[in-house]
């Protein structure tokens, strides 16, 4: 009887353990870590609006567009399996390791990005919601399903979804787009191209194996690191500049300057280096370089919210 009992509470576990780690599983199609970005752009474009909004209805806008970001995850995963599953950095994912089916991912991006766009519109309101919904159908069909697999160009191109969670945000405030949204937009999609391309020095194999038409692939090593170059440079004045408009003020522009330079810095770095110099030398700089673009994004949309939390208080900007 003991042992019965024993039996049974071990495949209670097991099925317990099954089921968390199948939910993990769907969690994981949502990619929760480039959903962080997103989130927190999404965020400071919404306190960063000049309109006061009520906390819960802010804390809805912030998760529907969340939300919305993870159902592109999901549709994503669906579309890219095939090429996911060659690739040693994504060959894990739920879908590629057999964990999830194509069919499942498919449905639960659907549900999640009707519920997404649907439910923001009634918290906040119909542009928003417009927004989001362009943002999905960018992210999925622009980018994913035709111009990932049919031009260099397209983290270019395709970086602009990732570009509209802030301007998304500011609408869910304000019920408009402004200058500032629009700034808040062109910083994220101008940092978008160095910062995957230096991602894909020094995963250029990944790309090679799957076929995905990457600068890196296309056109070269040497290539790529001179548009990281001159698109890093192109980032540097619009960040700078963004300092003088009404999300900027002297706490930006000091961040902008010290993480501009160290920017510029690095893409120099990549740009100047030695073909002869061992692979382990040249991962490093890229790496560093990729490193540093996290750090950089958080870090000027962290100084937007700064200064509008002391704008909050007379204190912000150049007044």
């Amino acid at each position: 009887m003991s042992d019965l009992t024993t039996n049974t509470a071990a495949t209670s576990a097991q099925g317990s353990f099954e089921t968390e780690a199948r939910l993990g599983d769907y969690f994981a199609l949502l990619k929760p870590r480039v959903m962080t970005l997103v989130v927190f752009t999404a965020l400071v474009g919404l306190l960063a609006a000049p309109v006061a909004v009520h906390p819960f209805v802010g804390f809805c806008a912030v998760l529907f567009i969340a939300i919305g970001g993870g159902a592109s995850g999901a549709l994503n995963m669906w579309w890219d399996a095939d090429i996911d599953a060659v690739m040693r950095r994504t060959a894990r994912r739920p879908i590629p390791s057999g964990r999830v089916q194509p069919g499942e991912a498919l449905g639960l991006g659907m549900a999640l990005s009707a519920f997404a766009v649907v439910f923001l519109g009634l918290a906040t309101n119909w542009l928003a919601a417009g927004l989001l919904a362009f943002t999905i159908f960018f992210y999925v069909v622009i980018y994913t399903i035709w111009l990932k697999r049919a031009t260099p160009q397209n983290i270019v191109i395709g970086g602009a979804a990732g570009a509209f969670p802030p301007m998304i945000g500011w609408a869910a405030a304000t019920g408009s787009v402004s200058v500032e949204a629009v700034l808040m937009f062109c910083l994220t999609f101008m940092w978008t191209p160095p910062h995957f391309w230096a991602l894909a020095l020094f995963m250029r194999s990944d790309y090679d194996d799957a076929g995905v038409p990457m600068l890196t692939v296309t056109h070269g090593r040497r290539a790529t690191r001179v548009h990281i170059l001159v698109y890093t440079v192109l980032l540097a004045g619009l960040a700078l500049a963004a300092a003088f408009t009404s999300i900027g003020g002297p706490v930006y522009l000091a961040v902008a300057l010290v993480l501009n330079a160290l920017f510029l810095k690095g893409a120099w770095d990549i740009f100047r280096r030695d073909e002869t110099q061992s692979e382990v030398d040249n991962f490093r700089t890229e790496r560093r370089f990729f490193k540093l673009s996290l750090l950089y994004l958080f870090a000027h949309f962290g100084a937007i919210l700064i200064e509008a939390g002391l704008a909050r208080y007379g204190l912000g900007g150049w007044a």
